[in-house]
């Protein structure tokens, strides 16, 4: 089963890194947060992906086809334009890289994809969330409903701590962090069957968080796996100076693979 990942998004919000460099290219421990996504697919046997990309696409085109110069030991013959591999430290990963419009909407860019998916079901998520979601158990759910669509919720932890107090002032109860208001959020980690191409009408400027989904939904197409375990995406600044000393601090609890 092949997994889309989309990555063109211009990523606004986190400019501090991303006026040089795509969104998915931010590093967590000295990696993209692209390879950490890749790295938790890959650890339940998933190494087919087709990255689509937009801004700045060609930065990830040269991440992988210089994949063995990030991870290895190399010789390089300069004589005779010869490189030699040493000790590959490489993945088992099938990469294809797919430009897909500097403005094109999610929608779009997924049904760019078209021709690499062919009629096949296929996993699809985004170049800036993270998580330890249980993939086997996301494509067993899937399978069990035998619909369109599954997609990964999730119930994000509020940014400020809670408090209760009664009419006095008095504090009741007091919270650091609890989950927001109980709504449960789209965290990505999809499944989606072929069909759903169909219901991409606009081409390029098809948002496929909108009129897709609001429509799968009315059809009853799309079920929800709710994930009660880690998930954060990457969004800001701060969200990236957090996920950076989780790392630093053994704290990396989407970090499944040895």
């Amino acid at each position: 089963m092949k997994t889309l990942i989309l990555a063109g998004g211009f990523g606004t919000r986190l400019a501090e890194e991303t006026h040089a460099i795509p969104k998915p290219m931010v590093e967590i421990g000295g990696k993209p947060i692209l390879w950490h996504i890749m790295k938790l697919y890959s650890f339940y046997g998933y190494n087919d992906f087709i990255i689509l990309l937009g801004y700045k696409g060609y930065i990830i085109k040269e991440y992988f086809a210089n994949y063995f110069l990030h991870q290895s030991d190399v010789t390089i013959d300069i004589s005779k334009n010869k490189m030699e591999v040493h000790r590959n430290k490489s993945e088992p990963w099938t990469v294809t890289l797919v430009d897909t419009g500097l403005d094109t909407m999610t929608g779009g860019r997924i049904l760019r994809a078209k021709s690499y998916v062919g009629n096949e079901t296929f996993m699809l998520t985004y170049g800036d969330g993270i998580a330890d979601v249980n993939i086997e158990k996301l494509v067993s759910f899937h399978r069990s409903h035998g619909h369109l669509v599954t997609v990964t919720s999730v119930q994000p932890e509020g940014r400020y701590g809670a408090i209760s107090a009664d009419n006095t002032g008095r504090v009741e109860h007091f919270a650091e962090k609890p989950a927001g208001d109980g709504a449960w959020i789209n965290a990505g980690f999809f499944i989606c069957e072929p069909d759903i191409f169909d219901y991409l009408k606009d081409g390029d400027a098809t948002v496929f968080e909108r009129e897709p989904l609001e429509k799968l939904s009315d059809d009853r197409e799309i079920f929800a796996y709710k994930h009660t375990g880690f998930w954060k995406c990457m969004d800001t600044l701060r969200d990236m100076q957090q996920l950076n000393q989780m790392w630093k601090n053994g704290n990396s609890k989407w970090k499944l693979w040895d």
